[in-house]
């Protein structure tokens, strides 16, 4: 039966209750937004109003029957999947989900060395092994790409008795694999595909985008829609198809993770945003395209600057890339995509998703106005004619050409006895705590793997240029694993 789009389920029950004048005795304190605020001075009560907890006629996001369910079933028709669930806690908690639904401890999973570090955790979390492939690397622009085919199907074949082959569609750079090839290559031998799809959403919107997880056959994906779709920060889905999936361990791990007081507010946008992207989408896509085309023209004709679209990845060996996504290399000016970030936030008031050693990143959606790229243009005109007579040497891309080498599992590296030592002492060590760059969130090193002073160097370069440091401890140290009583610690757990 055809779904009518144009219906928003939960958000319409819960403007109903927020409308209802109804006496709050339950969660939360706030009471329906009694307790005067300084947020509510700004935005006004009716959001406090619609941060409802589970009234009767809301549903229950654990056990869905009503309009949560509702709002999931168009939510899964809108993404061309068989269910949809709806998350609180990004598409961090969905990656979680899948990864532990489908691998036990020991199990294998095949998945490319570039991934979120919610991959990460969710190998520590589920107790599965790695088995890592490793990204095409672009050395041109300094970055990890997409993952070749033909090393996914010699990581299966190498190992037959894995669960699942993960895969991002597409990576933080909009760069996109052969995801219809490895899921039909997968499948024959009975595994599992399951997507990291944060950064697109927005696929299933218009033909003139990349192929979505679901068209191109994948068991499982995991979906940003506050990236890309227009939900709000922190909401997301999780979509399935087909018999390989096990709906009740998934909704149990699901449950497991989730908070059993979801925000109703993260809810109703997921509902509206499906609505107007299943509308909007269509029309608007092309538009945001062609804008994005002749924002490049107008980049790659300031001196110093290279704005790159999906031809440049193409003849690079990608399968193919989301044009909404603008890339601009900026180390022909001698200077780093950090400095330019900065200078574009302090100067300009122009905010980006990141930047690279050698480029910054700006995510474009249907919301992006002209003037918004614009604005862009004319802050990058300034910037070269600030640095480009100053004629500093180019940057050389700069990339590791390996990553590091798995010494034990993640589980187990997380669980064994630790200590601290100092970053200049912890060449060959094991490390025991994820350290990355965020955004995007890569990991350099992961709990089990061998650290290296290329690590060490990588680490010292980003922190120089101002970035974002994410790992466990501060102050120069490490986390690494105690060898001296590992040991004794690993017969004791030997069967975790």
């Amino acid at each position: 039966m055809e779904k009518d789009h144009r219906l928003t389920p939960f958000f319409t029950k819960l403007l109903e209750y927020a409308n209802s004048h109804t006496i709050a005795h339950d969660v939360p304190g706030h009471k329906l937004g009694q307790i005067p605020n300084d947020l509510i001075d700004i935005t006004g009560p009716m959001m406090f109003k619609l941060d409802a907890n589970a009234p009767r006629g809301l549903d229950n996001l654990n056990r869905p029957t009503g309009v949560i369910k509702e709002a999931a079933d168009l939510m899964a028709d809108a993404f061309g999947a068989e269910k949809a669930y709806f998350l609180t806690g990004g598409t961090t908690m969905g990656i979680l989900a899948m990864v532990m639904a489908v691998c036990r401890a020991k199990e294998k999973i095949i998945l490319p060395r570039n991934v979120h570090k919610s991959a990460i955790n969710a190998l520590i979390l589920s107790g599965a092994v790695p088995v890592f492939v490793k990204p095409y690397i672009d050395h041109e622009l300094g970055i990890a790409n997409h993952i070749d085919f033909h090393e996914v199907e010699q990581a299966i074949l190498d190992n037959p008795e894995a669960k699942a082959v993960f895969v991002i569609n597409p990576t933080y750079f909009g760069v996109v694999s052969d995801l219809k090839k490895i899921v039909e290559f997968a499948h024959e031998r009975d595994m599992m595909v399951i997507v990291d799809e944060a950064h697109g959403s927005h696929f299933p919107f218009s033909p003139h985008l990349p192929m979505s997880s679901m068209e191109a056959g994948a068991d499982m994906s995991s979906c940003s829609l506050h990236k890309t779709v227009g939900s709000l920060t922190q909401s997301s889905i999780l979509i399935t198809q087909g018999s390989r999936v096990d709906h009740i361990r998934l909704r149990s791990t699901i449950n497991m993770i989730q908070s059993t007081s979801p925000s109703s507010l993260l809810l109703a946008s997921l509902d509206v945003a499906r609505k107007a992207m299943y509308f909007d989408g269509p029309t608007h896509f092309p538009i945001l395209i062609e804008m994005a085309h002749q924002t490049r023209l107008k980049i790659n004709k300031i001196p110093g600057l290279r704005a790159v679209d999906g031809s440049y990845f193409v003849k690079n060996q990608s399968f193919d890339y989301d044009e909404t996504k603008l890339i601009v290399k900026v180390s022909g000016l001698g200077i780093t995509g950090f400095d330019v970030y900065k200078e574009l936030f302090d100067e300009h008031h122009i905010q980006l998703e990141l930047a690279e050693t050698h480029l910054i990143l700006a995510v474009l959606s249907i919301g992006t106005r002209q003037t918004d790229l614009d604005a862009l243009v004319e802050a990058l005109v300034v910037i070269s004619k600030k640095y480009k007579p100053m004629k500093l040497k180019p940057l050389l891309p700069k990339i590791k050409y390996s990553y590091p080498e798995a010494y034990t599992r993640p589980r187990e590296a997380y669980h064994a006895p630790k200590k601290y030592v100092p970053l200049n002492q912890a060449v060959d060590e094991i490390a025991a705590e994820s350290v990355m760059i965020y955004p995007p969130g890569i990991p350099i090193v992961i709990p089990g793997e061998i650290i290296s002073q290329d690590i060490l160097d990588d680490l010292d370069f980003y922190q120089k240029s101002g970035s974002v440091i994410l790992s466990d401890t501060e102050g120069g140290y490490i986390k690494i694993i105690d060898k001296e009583y590992w040991e004794k610690w690993s017969v004791i757990y030997e069967d975790e």
